[in-house]
């Protein structure tokens, strides 16, 4: 049975939501459709506690009284529900902390503010961070290194005739890093592979944006499924290049200093 809950919207499972996590039996995600970090049920890959998603569409016009007898009802042995310092609820987040304890006949317990060297751990801090390719930092909040994934679809063809071969994502939900190229690890199967990742406009030949990985001293064939890609650390920005023989040796430049990062 389960007796005590965490609530949030969990958008990342970082370092400050496991924390909460720890102290419940299950967690109630508030589901408002705009995680980026975790998109979905992809939330719950990163926790072993049982997750049960309340849409926002659904429970937004509710008091925060009405909420609160919601939880109570759909969990018939709730005897403590676990929250952020900065907690909010109910139609218009007219809800807080003292509210939830007048309402809530259990325990509350209320974890406070958590941080990485001076900075609050938030999901909007990490996601700063990830569009600033400050992937270390992101990482050390997340307590992981922060994923993507998508499907392989064709890419223009010039990286196995003139460069390297690459595998060409198409990324739905989540929010992607700055322009430029990675350190990663690049999961096909069940097997990590070490890589190296692009993320941006290919302005060195067609212009457009893409997500590539090249897969690190393995030839890889025939891959047609969703893959996976972990960036553990930010390698240079995205440039245009002259022509394809310098934009190749910078190729094989990435290559190495990926090998040596990784």
């Amino acid at each position: 049975m389960i007796k005590s809950i965490a609530i949030g919207a969990f958008d990342g499972i970082h370092t400050a939501h496991n924390v909460l996590a720890d102290k419940a039996d299950a967690i109630v995600v508030i589901e408002r459709n705009s995680a980026v970090l975790t998109p979905g049920h992809k939330r719950a890959n990163y926790t072993k506690k049982p997750i049960f998603f309340y849409h926002l569409d659904k429970i937004k016009d509710l008091t925060p009284k009405e909420f609160i007898d919601l939880l109570v009802e759909n969990f018939k042995g709730l005897e403590e529900i676990v929250v952020g310092y900065d907690f909010g609820f109910g139609r218009d987040k007219s809800g807080n902390i003292s509210t939830l304890e007048e309402f809530f006949e259990g325990r509350v317990t209320v974890v406070e503010m958590i941080k990485y060297e001076d900075t609050a751990i938030h999901s909007r801090i990490i996601k700063n961070y990830i569009r600033e390719g400050k992937i270390k930092e992101a990482n050390k909040m997340l307590s992981r290194s922060y994923q993507i994934g998508g499907n392989i679809i064709k890419g223009q063809g010039l990286g196995s005739k003139r460069f390297v071969p690459t595998l060409n994502i198409d990324v739905a939900g989540y929010l992607l890093p700055k322009e430029g190229i990675y350190a990663t690890q690049t999961k096909i199967g069940n097997i990590w592979h070490k890589s190296v990742s692009f993320i941006g406009h290919r302005v060195s030949t067609d212009g457009k944006f893409a997500v590539e990985t090249h897969i690190i001293d393995r030839e890889i064939h025939g891959v047609k499924d969703l893959i996976e890609i972990r960036f553990e650390q930010f390698i240079r920005e995205n440039r245009k290049f002259e022509n394809l023989d310098d934009l190749k040796n910078q190729i094989d430049k990435d290559i190495q200093k990926a090998k040596e990062l990784l």
